[in-house]
């Protein structure tokens, strides 16, 4: 189909431009400092002109390699996804390397926590070589654990979708602590009075208030509840 045809836009459906010369500013460079800025700035900070700023380069360097903030978009979710670790199930066991992946998505996400929030205007961010490879590796996953490959790909589905979903609670949570200024500890108790007040008329969550109310907050921190989560499904997954 010629190009101006062409139904889906994305960066991993448009060949790249042949260029007969070196440019001065590499694919590579743009999406490394594209990174930088969403971890040290968030997603609202991202323009391609604040970008161009950063690397001294006019728009048209820029554009040369991206036509638009959304292809961009797709080029820094599958960088990041390359950071994730797909065990070898044939190595270690495929409950083993499926809980280690599931570990290593969180991480990555709590590293970048901008993540979650362009998941879903990312395009055809699946089409980018790092999370192909990743999708196939935890397919191996699950098919070491016995799955054909339709169950395999929804099995790996219901562990990414929960993976994700609580990663976007702790990267909210870790956006809206650092926006504070304050430690965990400074922003539990100054949270505390207002949680007891609204729990006052529940009886369970008032219960649970009372239960929580001397503990240490790294009690029942989010890795130990995510954990919990995880084993939970993975049973069910095994079962």
């Amino acid at each position: 189909m010629p190009a101006k045809e062409q139904l889906v836009q994305s960066v991993w459906t448009r060949p790249r431009p042949v260029r007969r010369e070196q440019p001065a500013l590499s694919r590579g460079q743009i999406v490394a400092e594209a990174i930088s800025l969403l971890d040290a700035e968030g997603i609202e900070a991202l323009s391609m002109r604040r970008l161009g700023a950063r690397l001294n380069a006019g728009a048209t360097s820029l554009y040369s390699h991206v036509a638009n903030k959304d292809e961009l978009i797709e080029l820094v979710v599958d960088e990041v996804y390359g950071e994730m670790e797909v065990p070898d199930a044939a190595e270690e066991g495929w409950r083993s390397a499926a809980a280690r992946s599931a570990h290593s998505l969180r991480a990555t996400i709590l590293r970048h926590p901008w993540l979650v929030s362009v998941l879903g205007r990312a395009g055809f961010s699946s089409l980018g070589p790092n999370m192909m490879r990743n999708t196939d590796h935890m397919l191996a996953v699950f098919e070491a654990g016995g799955c054909d490959l339709e169950e395999a790909d929804r099995a790996m589905k219901a562990l990414l979708a929960y993976v994700v979903g609580i990663g976007t609670s702790e990267a909210a949570w870790m956006t809206a602590l650092s926006r504070s200024g304050q430690s965990q500890e400074e922003w539990a108790r100054s949270l505390w009075p207002a949680v007891e007040r609204a729990a006052q008329p529940y009886p369970r969550l008032r219960a649970w208030c009372a239960l929580r109310r001397d503990a240490d907050p790294a009690d029942n921190s989010s890795a130990d509840i995510f954990g919990y989560g995880l084993d939970r499904l993975l049973n069910g997954l095994e079962g």
